[in-house]
C-alpha cells in the first residue's frame, strides 16, 4: 500500500488539479456534515436534559414517599399496641384478633396519606398469619397471589441474616411487577407494596412519542413495566444513567434514566431518535441537499477534467513513456480533444514517424555491419583448420599411409563442402553434428586411441537452429588443448532443453577429462578478451562468444569452468527460437485506449 502511494506522481498537472478540486469541495462537505451533526447533538442534549429533569423529579418524589413509608412502618412496629400484640407469643387468640382488627383499620387509613402505596401487610411469625390493608382496586385473586408470594418471601428471609433485606426490591406476582419492602421487628414482619404501573401513572402524559415510553427497570436492566408497550429489540439499560446514550439494534433510541436511592430499580425514558429530530427537518434536508449537490458537482467536475484535460494528457504521457522505453511503433489516435491537444498530437505523430524512419536507416546499417562481422568471424575459422588439416596430411604422407590419406582426403572434402555451404547465419543442429562426427573421424585418424567422444542429443532438438561451425570450434579447441600424447581422454557433447526460463532455451555442453582451464585462462575468457601465449592469440572461444552476441544479443551466452575432479566444460545457451516472439509483424499501435 505504501509503495503504491509513493508511486503517485505528486508533481504532475493531473494530480494537482484533482487535489485542488478536492481541497475546495471536501472541506465544504465536511463543514456541512459537522453542522448537521452539531445540530443533532444540540437537540439530543436539549431533549435529554428535559427528560432527565422530569425523570429525576419524579424519582425523587418516589424515593421520598418510600422513605416516608419506611419511617412510618418502623415507628408503628415499635410503638403501636396492636402491632406489638400481634407479635407477642403470649397473646391469646381473642387478643390477637382484636389487635389484628385494630391494625387493619390503622393501616387502611394510612393508605390515604401515601398515594404511591397500594397496600400494607403485617405477618405474625407466632401465629403464621398475615393481615393486609389495600386499596379497593385490588382484586381477590390478585390479593391471594400477593399473600402467597409475600409469605414465601418472608419464610425465606427468616433463614437469612437481617441485613440482607435492606431495600425495596422487585417481585413478580401472576405476571405483574411490584416493588416490595419488608421490615422485621421481633416476631413480626411489616411491609408495603406498590404496583409498578402505579409508580408510572403520573408520567403517562410525558411526551416520549408514539413509539417511546417511560419504563421502570430492575438492577439487571430488565423491564418491569412501562407507560405503553415498547416492542423494540436491542435496548440496553445496563450502561448506567449518568448521561444519555443511543441504544437499540440500530442505535435509534435515546435513553435517559435515573436510579432510585431506595432500591435496585431505575426510572427510564426511551424516545425514538427520528421523532426527536422531527423539529429539524428543513436544516437537515437542506444540508443533505447541499451535500448531494456538492458530490454531484465534484463527480461532474472530475469527469469534465478527465475528458477534456486528463485523458489527452495521459495519452501523450503514455506515448512519451513508451518512446523512452524504445517502443516507436505507436501513434496517438485522432479524437475530439481541444485544439491545443490536437496540435500537440499531430506534431507528436509526425515526430514518431520521422524517428521511426531514422531508426530503420540506422538499423539497416547496423545489420550490414553485423553481417560483415559475422562473415569475418566465420572466415577466421576456415584458414585455422585448413592449416591443421594440411599438417595432418603431411604427417600421414611421411609415414606413407596412403589409405588413410585417401580416407582423410574424402573426409576433408565433406568437411570443406560443409564449410563452403555454411554461408547462412543459422543451420540445423543435426547438420552441425554430422559435420562434427566427420571432423572427429579426421582427428581420430590423426590421433588414434588418444580420445573418444560421446554425443547425446535428443531427437526433438535435432532441428534446433544454431550458428554454423560453433560446436565444431569447441570440439576442435578441446582436441587442441586437452589431448596429449601420453594418455587418452573422454569427450562428451550433450544437449538439453530448459523450459523454466522466460523463453525456451537449449543448453549445449562440451566437456572433457583433460587438465582443464588455468585460472588465468578462465579470467581472460570471462572478461571477454582473447587468450594469448607464446604461440600467439587463440581466438576460438572468443570467436564463439562474439558470434553468439552478434546473432542473439543478450538471449544467448557462453559459460566456461572446470569439472570435478578435472576437465574443461564449455556450455552454450541459445534460444530455441532464433527470433523472439512478437518481434515480427508488429504494426503501429494506437494508444487511444491505453490507461
Amino acid at each position: 500500500m505504501f509503495r503504491r502511494f509513493a508511486s503517485i506522481p505528486w508533481g504532475s498537472i493531473r494530480v494537482k488539479l484533482v487535489l485542488g478540486l478536492f481541497s475546495i469541495t471536501v472541506p465544504l462537505i465536511a463543514l456541512l456534515l459537522y453542522n448537521n451533526d452539531y445540530s443533532v447533538r444540540v437537540i439530543h442534549n436539549q431533549v435529554a436534559m428535559s427528560n432527565k429533569t422530569l425523570i429525576s423529579i419524579h424519582m425523587r418524589q418516589i424515593d421520598d414517599q418510600l422513605s416516608e413509608v419506611e419511617r412510618h412502618l418502623t415507628g408503628l412496629a415499635f410503638s403501636d399496641f396492636n402491632l406489638l400484640t400481634m407479635g407477642d407469643q403470649q397473646a391469646t387468640e381473642d387478643q390477637y384478633m382484636m389487635a389484628k382488627s385494630g391494625a387493619s383499620r390503622l393501616l387502611t387509613s394510612d393508605l390515604i396519606v401515601y398515594p404511591y402505596i397500594d397496600g400494607f401487610f403485617v405477618y405474625s411469625l407466632p401465629k403464621q398469619d398475615m393481615m393486609e390493608a389495600y386499596k379497593p382496586a385490588v382484586s381477590y385473586s390478585r390479593l391471594t397471589g400477593l399473600r402467597q408470594a409475600l409469605t414465601e418471601q418472608i419464610l425465606r428471609l427468616t433463614q437469612q441474616p437481617l441485613h440482607v433485606n435492606t431495600e425495596w426490591a422487585s417481585m413478580h406476582v401472576d405476571g405483574d411487577p411490584y416493588i416490595v419492602r419488608l421490615l422485621r421487628s421481633g416476631e413480626l414482619y411489616i411491609g408495603a407494596w406498590v404496583k409498578v404501573q402505579t409508580m408510572l401513572a403520573p408520567l403517562s402524559e410525558m411526551n416520549t412519542g408514539k413509539t417511546g415510553a417511560v419504563l421502570i427497570v430492575d438492577g439487571a436492566g430488565e423491564r418491569l413495566g412501562g407507560t405503553q408497550p415498547l416492542e423494540v429489540e436491542g435496548l440496553d439499560f445496563t450502561q448506567g444513567f449518568h448521561d444519555y446514550y443511543l441504544s437499540g439494534s440500530r442505535g435509534d433510541y435515546l435513553v435517559v434514566g435515573e436510579s432510585s436511592r431506595k432500591g435496585a430499580f431505575s426510572l427510564v425514558a426511551v424516545s425514538l431518535d427520528k421523532q426527536i429530530l422531527e423539529n429539524l427537518p428543513y436544516l437537515a434536508n437542506a444540508a443533505n441537499f447541499v451535500i448531494v449537490v456538492a458530490v454531484a458537482m465534484l463527480l461532474l467536475s472530475a469527469w469534465f477534467l478527465r475528458k477534456v484535460l486528463l485523458m489527452p494528457l495521459r495519452k501523450l504521457m503514455v506515448g512519451m513513456r513508451l518512446i523512452g522505453e524504445g517502443n516507436l511503433n505507436l501513434q496517438i489516435e485522432e479524437s475530439p480533444v481541444p485544439d491545443e491537444f490536437q496540435l500537440v498530437n499531430r506534431t507528436f505523430n509526425q515526430m514518431i514517424t520521422q524517428i521511426e524512419e531514422l531508426k530503420i536507416h540506422v538499423y539497416e546499417e547496423q545489420l550490414s555491419k553485423q553481417r560483415a562481422e559475422l562473415k569475418h568471424l566465420q572466415l577466421q575459422i576456415n584458414p585455422h583448420f585448413f592449416m591443421n588439416s594440411l599438417n595432418i596430411l603431411y604427417n600421414l604422407a611421411q609415414v606413407k599411409q596412403y589409405e588413410l590419406i585417401q580416407e582423410m582426403t574424402m573426409c576433408l572434402v565433406q568437411y570443406f563442402r560443409y564449410m563452403f555451404q555454411s554461408n547462412h547465419p543459422l543451420v540445423q543442429l543435426k547438420d552441425e553434428l554430422k559435420h562434427i562426427r566427420n571432423y572427429l573421424h579426421i582427428q581420430q585418424m590423426r590421433l588414434p586411441n588418444r580420445f573418444d567422444c560421446d554425443i547425446r542429443v535428443p531427437e526433438y532438438l535435432q532441428e534446433t537452429p544454431i550458428p554454423p561451425l560453433i560446436l565444431q570450434t569447441l570440439v576442435e579447441n578441446t582436441i587442441k588443448h586437452a589431448v596429449r600424447m601420453d594418455g587418452s581422454i573422454s569427450m562428451h557433447l550433450e544437449a538439453s532443453l530448459d523450459t523454466l526460463a522466460d523463453e525456451p532455451l537449449v543448453c549445449l555442453s562440451v566437456r572433457d577429462t583433460g587438465k582443464g582451464f588455468s585460472d588465468e585462462a578462465l579470467d581472460t575468457i570471462r572478461s571477454g578478451r582473447q587468450i594469448a601465449d607464446e604461440n600467439g592469440a587463440h581466438i576460438g572461444l572468443w570467436n564463439v562468444r562474439e558470434r553468439l552476441r552478434l546473432q542473439f544479443g543478450e538471449r544467448a551466452w557462453m559459460e566456461c569452468y572446470n569439472d570435478d575432479p578435472h576437465g574443461a566444460v564449455v556450455e552454450l545457451v541459445i534460444p530455441l527460437r532464433p527470433e523472439p516472439e512478437g518481434k515480427e509483424g508488429d504494426e503501429d499501435e494506437p494508444i487511444a485506449d491505453r490507461g
